[in-house]
């Protein structure tokens, strides 16, 4: 993988450019023939060079940064967090104690090594990573929305904002239980036979197994954080015994 993030500095901006389009990454680090990197390309740098009327047929050498950050594989954690807190610092090279080109580490590879639990080691093979979700999108449902802000093998959060007079359906899950903090606003949650009025800063245990709900039963969002432990966190682990929006129930086909 490593491979395609390489060019040379003889090689053309024509080429980069193509080279650029076709990894999801959009950057190149350039090296020369010992592996030693000399600069790193990104789109940015083709729009500047194309600014001051650099052809597509002249050399990248003419074009790449040598003004960039890298890391050296022993380089600490602390390190790495500070490198990437630029908001424009997108990846980091990383070299070896003879400064030769060994590995790269992107800005979601690094948050995601930091969610998952992996053991920092950055001779780690981070590209095994880019199938990962690290960024989640939020989705519509008919009582509001919501967004995972992280998904693990043993874990998922989630921002839920449920709208005014809204609730989600009466549930339980096998599989997991659930941890909810009231973040604004306030309504009632139900477990099992219980009703219990809610508002910001209170905490609510799911077990498993137990019957659950929230309602919003006032004129303003209510907004809340649900931390899901477990083994298996798919929507299909849903058991619904009443919802207002007749999605199906347990026992419907």
């Amino acid at each position: 993988m490593l491979r395609k993030l390489k060019c040379n500095p003889s090689d053309l901006i024509k080429d980069v450019l193509v080279q650029l389009e076709q990894d999801e990454k959009k950057f190149v680090i350039c090296v020369d023939g010992s592996n030693n990197i000399v600069g790193v390309v990104t789109n940015k740098d083709i729009r500047r060079a194309f600014l001051k009327s650099v052809d597509v047929t002249d050399t990248i050498d003419q074009i790449y940064n040598t003004n960039f950050e890298y890391l050296s594989v022993d380089s600490s954690f602390s390190e790495v967090c500070e490198l990437f807190r630029l908001s424009d610092r997108n990846f980091l090279p990383i070299i070896d104690k003879n400064k030769k080109l060994v590995n790269v580490l992107t800005k979601a590879q690094f948050h995601i090594v930091f969610l998952e639990n992996i053991a920092f080691d950055l001779t780690f093979d981070f590209a095994q990573l880019d199938s990962v979700i690290s960024e989640h999108e939020i989705y519509n449902r008919p009582w509001g929305f919501y967004k995972s802000t992280f998904l693990t093998v043993h874990a998922q959060a989630k921002i839920i904002t449920v709208s005014p007079y809204s609730e989600l359906s009466l549930q339980k899950h096998f599989k997991r239980e659930e941890h909810w903090v009231i973040v604004k606003g306030s309504g009632v949650v139900v477990l099992n036979e219980d009703s219990i009025n809610v508002r910001p800063g209170r905490y609510i245990h799911i077990p498993r197994e137990c019957k659950h709900q929230i309602i919003n039963n006032t004129n303003e969002s209510l907004i809340f954080s649900e931390v899901q432990l477990g083994d298996y966190f798919g929507e299909d682990d849903i058991v619904r015994y009443a919802d207002k929006y007749d999605r199906k129930l347990k026992g419907e086909k």
